[in-house]
Order: C-alpha cells, then sequence, then structure tokens
C-alpha cells in the first residue's frame, strides 16, 4: 500500500497512462492504419505522451481544480 498522501500522485500516474494510451492508439492508428508496424508506432507514441501528460497532470491539477471551485455553484 502506498501512504494516503500520495494519491494524488498516483491518480495522475494511472490516469494519464490510461488517457495517452488511448489518445496515441486512436492518433496512431488514423495516421499510420492497423497494418504492420502499428503496435510499435502506438508503443513509442505512447511512451513520449505519457513522459509528458504524467508531469503536465501533476502541474496542471490543483490549477484546475482550483478553477472549478470558483465557477461551480456551491451547494
Amino acid at each position: 500500500m502506498i501512504p494516503a498522501r500520495l494519491a494524488p500522485i498516483a491518480i495522475a500516474l494511472i490516469l494519464s497512462g490510461i488517457m495517452s494510451f488511448l489518445v496515441t492508439g486512436i492518433a496512431t492508428a488514423r495516421a499510420l492504419g492497423t497494418g504492420p508496424g502499428f503496435g510499435g508506432a502506438w508503443m513509442g507514441a505512447w511512451a513520449l505522451a505519457w513522459a509528458v501528460a504524467f508531469p503536465t497532470l501533476v502541474i496542471f491539477r490543483p490549477i484546475v481544480t482550483r478553477l472549478i471551485a470558483r465557477i461551480t455553484a456551491k451547494p
């Protein structure tokens, strides 16, 4: 188990992995088709995208959370 204080980092790691996996799969299929070489190209694109997506999510999640709190109605 990881400590609860690391939950935001774990969420960012998993969410960025899933989102970058799906988006790069769609983009790679659209650009190259699903023929030979698709899997390798997709995994290469995913590795780069995840390396960018994870720190981006860690940096911007608190900012977006504060923004959403400001623009949404309080119950």
